[in-house]
């Protein structure tokens, strides 16, 4: 895997100001990645701010909303650092453009790069795995707290370890250096897969019902209205155990899953196999992420989107 580039660590040693940035509708990888390195930069006696463009819709993050800030008005010495985005777009509408801008990310390249600084790995199993290797680079091993967060980011992202294969080795060493500072998995566990409402199991039960098979069973396809949102409520959503039972069933090579999020636009969740890359999808519609996990933003109804998806899933089947 990709080493820590000299670049990004004189980009962190020769600021002062930062903003640490993330994705819009950000995942327990994305806010363990902002608020661990956060802590790290607050341990170099440095000035970091968190930032997010948009509201916390998962359960598991609530805890960690009230730590994030507006972006600031005096920009002046701002640096940025913007963790788990493969497209400018993803940051939503935070007002990074002309501010020294680095880059910490393990997905798949966009065909038009940014950032004056890249440390991009997509063989990283997560983004908080690259930032433990940044905390040892920069010659810091975490503390408790940072643990706690990096590995709430790596299991995040690994499905407490269900996506790994026979090349995860160095992966399970890292968590063994958080869990030997402190981080708890049982305690994790927990926070990620417990406490979630009645309506996140009943909406998994709405995605269900309605699930659409193509290709023979090998592309499963559903979706979700306004009006389902707003019955269940936004923070209701439990997308990992819904993909799990998906990817259950006989057969099954590829999933999407469409969220109208108004009259004009869907977000789609996009999870497969070895077969299929949904990566290449997503970046038809201008997203992005891995070759077996990616989402992105798609003009239209679920109708429309779901129609250009069948079509676009096709060549795959084939």
């Amino acid at each position: 895997m990709a080493e820590v580039p000299q670049e990004l660590l004189d980009f962190i040693r020769d600021g002062k100001r930062f903003i640490v940035a993330g994705h819009e509708e950000p995942d327990g990888d994305c806010v363990g990645s902002q608020l661990a390195l956060c802590s790290l930069l607050k341990r170099m006696g440095k000035d970091p701010v968190p930032c997010a463009s948009s509201p916390f819709k998962r359960t598991e993050l609530k805890q960690y909303e009230k730590l994030f800030l507006p972006f600031p008005e005096n920009r002046e010495g701002l640096r940025v650092i913007v963790v788990d985005v493969s497209v400018r777009e993803r940051v939503g509408d935070l007002p990074v453009e002309g501010l020294p801008t680095a880059i910490v990310d393990h997905h798949v390249s966009s065909d038009t790069p940014w950032g004056d600084v890249v440390y991009r790995d997509p063989l990283a199993p997560s983004v908080t795995f690259l930032m433990e290797k940044v905390f040892r680079a920069l010659g810091y091993e975490p503390a408790k707290e940072e643990a706690e967060l990096l590995l709430f980011g790596l299991l995040t992202d690994t499905g407490f370890f269900r996506h790994l294969d026979e090349t995860g080795m160095e992966t399970f060493n890292t968590a063994a250096r958080l869990v030997s500072a402190g981080a708890s998995p049982k305690k994790l566990y927990g926070n990620i897969y417990g406490g979630k409402p009645l309506n996140s199991r009943l909406l998994i039960g709405a995605y269900l019902s309605k699930t659409r098979s193509y290709f023979g069973g090998k592309l499963l396809v559903s979706g979700e209205t306004p009006e389902e949102s707003e019955r269940f409520g936004f923070v209701s959503r439990d997308s990992d155990v819904l993909y799990q039972l998906l990817q259950s069933i006989e057969g099954v090579e590829a999933i999407a899953l469409i969220r109208q999020e108004n009259s004009e636009e869907c977000s789609l969740g996009l999870r497969s196999r070895d077969r299929v890359d949904v990566a290449a999808i997503a970046r038809g519609f201008n997203g992005g992420g891995h070759k077996n996990a990616a989402g992105a933003k798609a003009r239209g109804s679920i109708a429309e989107v779901e129609e250009k998806l069948i079509a676009d899933f096709s060549p795959w089947f084939e």
